[in-house]
């Protein structure tokens, strides 16, 4: 389940707008029933994405995107059914993309995460966490408006550090 919202917050991520301030879902274990436990999952987490993105150094956009879930899926129990499950976000994704067509910057953001959680088995869940997501990028992005560059890479680090 947390690789399905993973999988959905990339997409997300893909399917929006180019911004600065996109950050990969995070997987928080202080409210977690066994944090020792979620802590082992989130490290195991990191090494197969450190993994896949080594497999997939050197590819960019579509390509790179393809590959890493690709190489995600395959380091799964049942790798079959990771592809299908990636194919059906992507479908949802779509018909998000299509569903939102017209609207643009926050209201365009809320309509995709409505879109994408009304599909999902817990959609209040999936609705709290991505107001979340949103509240973080926007706080970054009002953190780091004035920087471009290295500078703005550099606040984007720095502010995701900070919680």
């Amino acid at each position: 389940m947390k690789l399905a919202f993973a999988l959905i917050g990339a997409l997300l991520a893909a399917g929006a707008p180019s911004s600065h301030a996109q950050e990969a879902p995070r997987l928080d274990c202080s409210q977690a029933k066994n944090p020792k436990a979620c802590e082992q999952r989130r490290d195991k987490m990191r090494a197969e994405r450190a993994q896949a993105e080594k497999a997939c150094a050197g590819q960019s956009g579509a390509e790179y995107r393809d590959c890493m879930l690709k190489e995600m899926c395959a380091q799964q129990k049942d790798p079959k059914a990771c592809e299908e499950r990636v194919a059906k976000m992507k479908d949802t994704a779509r018909s998000a993309r299509t569903a939102c067509e017209g609207k643009r910057g926050a209201d365009h953001d809320e309509c995709m995460m409505k879109e994408m959680c009304a599909q999902t088995k817990d959609a209040s869940r999936c609705e709290a966490e991505g107001q979340a997501r949103l509240a973080r990028r926007a706080r970054i992005r009002e953190a780091c408006k004035d920087k471009r560059g290295e500078e703005l890479r550099a606040c984007i680090r720095e502010q995701r550090a900070e919680k």
